[in-house]
């Protein structure tokens, strides 16, 4: 017998709905790690160190998030390591999240105006200095918006989650609709928790974007 759609069904969906934004704030945070040496090594005045950045940033941005996840989760177990698929899923996403984050702070770095530099060096300050105190400080204003703009992609992203056993909002979602034969209702629901989450920073996103422009 089928269960009717309760109440009951939409708080175990709010459940997977923490889990989803847990998980997005993990690759959040490991991908911002991951993500500042990427955009460090990308404006590195030694060539090899920008061509191991970009070259790490296109075989991760040309290889679907699924892919990495079934690496990150099976591939360790033919070197004999059992993993957590919690674990997997934090070293994918930071992994994941470190390209597109990398690549979005190398391009706040460099849009600061050049003369910026130029007046840092004519103060004597040295490469790293200037860069410390007089290029990240604004680099950071510029870089707020679209990191804001790629944390709700992060957030659909963590329904991939669900293929190695995470109960996140997908998973319960399939969940409920296996239980209750009421798919419709069920991703309806789903659908208006992800919109009430990643709508909030897609606005939140463009008026910082609109505030520091202005």
């Amino acid at each position: 017998m089928f269960q009717q759609f309760s109440l009951t069904h939409v708080q175990f969906m709010l459940t997977g709905l923490g889990w989803t934004i847990g998980l997005a704030l993990i690759a959040l945070v490991g991908g911002s790690i991951a993500g500042s040496a990427i955009a460090l090594m990308r404006v590195s005045t030694n060539p090899v160190v920008g061509r191991l950045a970009q070259f790490y940033i296109f075989v991760v941005q040309g290889t679907p998030l699924l892919v990495t996840l079934f690496i990150a989760y099976f591939g360790v177990t033919y070197i004999g390591i059992s993993i957590q698929p919690i674990v997997a899923i934090a070293v994918a996403f930071s992994f994941y999240a470190a390209a597109f984050l990398g690549e979005i702070w190398r391009g706040a770095i460099q849009s600061v105006p050049k003369g910026q530099r130029e007046g840092a060096h004519a103060l004597g300050l040295g490469r790293a200095d200037a860069m410390i105190h007089i290029i990240v400080p604004q680099a950071i204003r510029i870089a707020i918006p679209p990191t804001v703009g790629f944390f709700v992609q992060l957030i659909k992203n963590t329904s991939l989650a669900s293929v190695v056993g995470i109960v996140e909002l997908t998973r319960t979602s399939q969940i409920v609709s296996n239980a209750t034969f009421k798919p419709l209702e069920v991703y309806l629901t789903a659908a208006a928790f992800y919109f009430l989450v990643c709508f909030p920073l897609t606005l939140f996103s463009r008026s910082l974007e609109k505030r520091l422009k202005s």
